[in-house]
């Protein structure tokens, strides 16, 4: 048998935002005309203003439309969209679909998977680079596809994984000078 625990649902797990996001979410929630069947639209906006949905800001939106925290929880773990976790600076997706994984995408990432030592869903260290398998990405024709961060990398090869890290590890050396 399972021993119970005690959860302070009220207290913060330490993830703290600025009060001016929190405010910002709350004038787009008093902004809609009707918050009934407006939870996924919400949670888009909470995503676009903190970057990732923790389990603060998933009760907060529970608290401002007066629903379970678990009918939130929910929504967001069922949709593959939206993320408990901070993403990194840059989004490597690399597309699983039928046409893609046909012609090597399974060794793409796990070229990634193994340069940048995460798994998918997962952010390095450093804060730079998270990976995603998805489903498709829309690019049959130039299968097997990679998009970072809306950037559509097209008839990807192994040997192309160091290029398309290093193009954006530079560009952060750039930016820091």
């Amino acid at each position: 048998m399972t021993k119970s625990q005690e959860i302070d649902v009220m207290s913060s797990l330490g993830e703290e935002f600025a009060q001016e996001k929190y405010d910002e979410l709350e004038a787009f929630i008093n902004s809609l005309e009707t918050t009934k069947g407006a939870l996924i639209e919400i949670l888009h906006k909470a995503q676009h203003i903190f970057g990732y949905l923790p389990r603060d800001v998933q009760l907060f939106i529970a608290r401002k439309l007066g629903i379970p925290g678990a009918e939130v929880y929910g929504v967001v773990s069922f949709y593959s969209y939206f993320s408990t976790k901070p993403s990194g600076k840059h989004t490597i997706s690399v597309c699983m679909g039928t046409a893609c994984f046909v012609r090597g995408a399974d060794k793409i990432i796990a070229a990634f998977k193994e340069r940048l030592g995460i798994e998918s869903n997962e952010t390095t260290e450093d804060g730079l680079f998270t990976i995603k398998d998805v489903r498709c990405i829309g690019a049959c024709g130039l299968a097997p596809v990679v998009m970072v961060d809306g950037k559509v990398y097209g008839r990807v090869k192994v040997e192309d994984v160091d290029y398309i890290i290093n193009a954006y590890r530079r560009e952060g050396a750039i930016a820091c000078r």
